[in-house]
């Protein structure tokens, strides 16, 4: 059974960071393109940040500058790496596999002004 598994979220002040981890059991992270999400209640999940297989990234405009994605295929690890924070950054963070369609419970992370 595939799980991802998030972590790190908190509330921050405006300008801070934080540093997201995504743990996956059964699933090989190196298979496949992953990313991060986040939902805002009220609001869709979106896409924040995507990697490929091979390694390539993609970033949100909102995002680009100030997160940065990576993983670590021998872990199964994957991290969000979140600095300068907004308060329109504000929301519940997932990990998943691009186009599985089930979620794990993700991280909340908030952003005081």
């Amino acid at each position: 059974q595939v799980q991802f598994v998030e972590s790190g979220g908190g509330l921050v002040q405006a300008g801070g960071y934080l540093r997201l981890t995504c743990g996956v059991s059964g699933a090989n992270l190196g298979n496949y393109a992953m990313g991060w999400f986040r939902q805002d209640p009220g609001k869709e999940r979106e896409l924040v940040a995507r990697i490929s297989s091979g390694g390539n990234l993609f970033y949100i405009d909102s995002v680009k500058g100030r997160f940065t994605l990576s993983k670590d295929n021998e872990k199964n690890t994957a991290w969000l790496q979140m600095n300068r924070l907004k308060p329109s950054d504000t929301a519940v963070y997932y990990c998943n596999i691009i186009g599985r369609t089930n979620w794990g419970q993700g991280t909340q992370v908030t952003v005081s002004s």
